[in-house]
């Protein structure tokens, strides 16, 4: 196990290292010098000079990439030109309003997916099954902006159940937290649900149809430990890697229902970050989209090696 996880460990390392010098070179790809957009109304020559002599522009890239993972290693992502005011503070208020969102998101996706895939795999050619499908053909067909705009009309406004905007810190206030996220979990939810139910009902079918859950029948096991104890847990590899893959999703994309509820979230300060050119902050929030892809995908392999050691003894060789 613990071979298992260095190497994944490293190979985590290594890729992030990797996408650091993709950001880096991405963002000095852009069209526009960084020097005008910092320097506002104020752009003459002097203050141009003094504004690149100050941020390293005059520096060539080797040594800018340097000083740039060298101040990110000690949490210093540098000063937002829009607001004056460090990048990390700004990251560091907006990430929780959008892993909160995304956690009750997948909540919703692994409550609903899972249960209505189970229940259409063992009621296959029932109307359950039919119904499951009808259900994830919906969530999948639906804009997230008009599930949005729907939902706020129905349960904020007609009938006000949930707060149609803003956000209040769950420790603040736990209930009127869960009335400003409940509906923005249910829109992003809506669409992973759908994706985790097709892919459980799949991996579902091809487990029950095995051989081993025809023995452990044949041994006289209970229905519940056929489903639950054989078939559910072989199938899980399919639906973890389609979680792992939607949860970082859900954290990089979230930016139209933070737009629609007005969360002061992720996708909108990255939203501003691009209106606002700031440079600073855009490469912040990109490099820490990727690293948190990565780390994702590190814990989906130590997911992999717990549902099924196989994998973890053949990743260790």
């Amino acid at each position: 196990m613990t071979k298992y996880l260095l190497t994944r460990l490293r190979q985590s390392l290594i890729t992030l290292f990797l996408v650091s010098v993709v950001v880096f070179a991405g963002i000095r790809a852009l069209p526009g010098d960084p020097a005008l957009a910092l320097a506002g109304e104020e752009r003459s020559p002097e203050a141009l000079a003094v504004i690149r002599e100050s941020y390293g522009l005059n520096d060539n890239v080797v040594v800018q990439y340097g000083r740039f993972i060298g101040h990110a290693l000690t949490g210093d992502l540098g000063t937002s030109s829009r607001t004056g005011l460090p990048v990390a503070d700004a990251i560091g208020q907006a990430l929780p309003v959008t892993l909160e969102l995304a956690a009750l998101s997948l909540l919703l996706a692994i409550v609903v997916g899972i249960g209505a895939g189970v229940v259409a795999a063992v009621r296959r050619g029932k109307p359950e099954e039919w119904l499951a499908n009808a259900i994830a053909l919906i969530g999948l067909s639906i804009p997230t902006f008009w599930l949005g705009i729907v939902l706020v009309l129905g349960f904020a406004i007609a009938v006000p159940v949930f707060a149609a905007s803003g956000y209040v810190p769950f420790g603040t206030d736990p209930v009127d937290n869960l009335r400003r996220m409940v509906l923005p979990a249910i829109v992003l939810g809506s669409g992973l649900a759908a994706v985790v139910m097709r892919q459980t009902r799949a991996a579902m079918l091809d487990s029950l149809s095995a051989d081993y859950v025809r023995t452990a029948r044949a041994k006289g096991l209970s229905r519940g430990s056929v489903v639950g104890g054989h078939a559910l847990r072989n199938s899980l590899v399919t639906v973890v890697t389609v979680l792992g893959l939607q949860l970082g999703h859900l954290i990089s994309g979230a930016v139209v229902t933070e737009q629609i509820f007005v969360l002061p979230g992720f996708g909108k300060l990255t939203i501003d970050a691009v209106f606002t050119r700031d440079y600073a902050t855009l490469q912040a929030v990109v490099l820490c989209t990727s690293a948190a892809y990565i780390l994702i995908n590190l814990l989906v392999d130590v997911v992999y090696s717990v549902i099924d050691p196989r994998i973890r003894l053949g990743g260790a060789r």
